[in-house]
């Protein structure tokens, strides 16, 4: 039987052994973009009304999540919280040191601080929730607005409230606030296009049934993974092996002539 050249099987187990390196990548990446609380916009466009899903992963450690306070940023004035029958929800507003003049010519005298969703029974750690607000963006293209959020559990807390510096990845940052970045609006030649555009089918029930299934999306992205590069290896394995099972060609001699045969022999009738 013949065996695998050396490069043959070099090549194979290299190509197996990047397979893997590479998933084993993608799933800490994925491990670490899911395990802060984050928030996930359906409309950035400046001056426009958007839903805000915040997604709330593990709690603290082995602890079970109890209340999340979502602390608004001081460009907003208000936020609609979305009923999530899990949840109670509060406002907790503060008293604006002078009146604040809004766009349309009235004035306002206090505004929407925090949200504060308490838990009506304690979010298991190895379950996750979406909270959802509605709010008005300002009219400031290119502002990052942040939101910390304090995730209190029976045992312990922690606060997502760190403000990247200039230029730094937020995701470097071991428990970074919620962030959303204000765009500019783009400009439409039709206004029916404008229109359509504007009113994509993202009602709070919506937005907030696809944040918490995103988890068992990201599940099945995990397995089809994994089946993927064992499916890699096994496929490498068998290369080898039929490799090594192919027979050696046989040469065939080719006929000789007979002693007295010549050039037109053949049966005589």
């Amino acid at each position: 039987m013949q065996t695998a050249s050396p490069s043959v099987l070099r090549r194979t187990l290299t190509a197996t052994a990047v397979a893997g390196g590479t998933a084993a990548l993608m799933l800490a990446g994925m491990t670490g973009a899911s395990a802060h609380v984050g928030v996930t916009p359906d409309k950035t466009t400046a001056n426009s009304y958007s839903l805000l899903t915040f997604g709330i992963p593990h709690g603290c450690g082995e602890s079970a999540t109890t209340k999340v306070t979502i602390t608004l940023p001081a460009e907003l004035n208000d936020a609609q919280p979305t009923v999530n029958p899990s949840w109670t929800a509060a406002k907790v507003t503060e008293q604006l040191a002078e009146p604040k003049k809004l766009p349309d010519g009235t004035s306002i005298t206090k505004r929407t601080r925090q949200i504060v969703y308490t838990a009506k029974t304690p979010l298991e750690p190895a379950l996750r929730d979406a909270l959802v607000l509605s709010v008005k963006l300002p009219d400031a293209a290119g502002k990052t607005l942040f939101f910390p959020t304090l995730q209190n559990c029976e045992a312990g807390q922690t606060d997502w409230s760190e403000l990247p510096a200039e230029g730094q990845d937020p995701h470097s940052l071991k428990a970074p606030a919620p962030s959303v970045t204000v765009t500019a609006a783009a400009a439409a030649a039709d206004g029916h296009g404008a229109h359509a555009a504007s009113t994509p089918d993202t009602t709070p029930e919506t937005v907030q049934a696809a944040a918490v299934n995103d988890g068992g999306a990201q599940a099945r992205s995990w397995a089809g993974l994994v089946a993927g590069v064992g499916g890699l290896a096994l496929g490498g394995l068998a290369l080898v092996r039929n490799r090594g099972n192919t027979p050696a060609p046989v040469r065939v001699p080719a006929p000789t002539s007979g002693r007295n045969a010549g050039p037109n022999s053949g049966p005589k009738e």
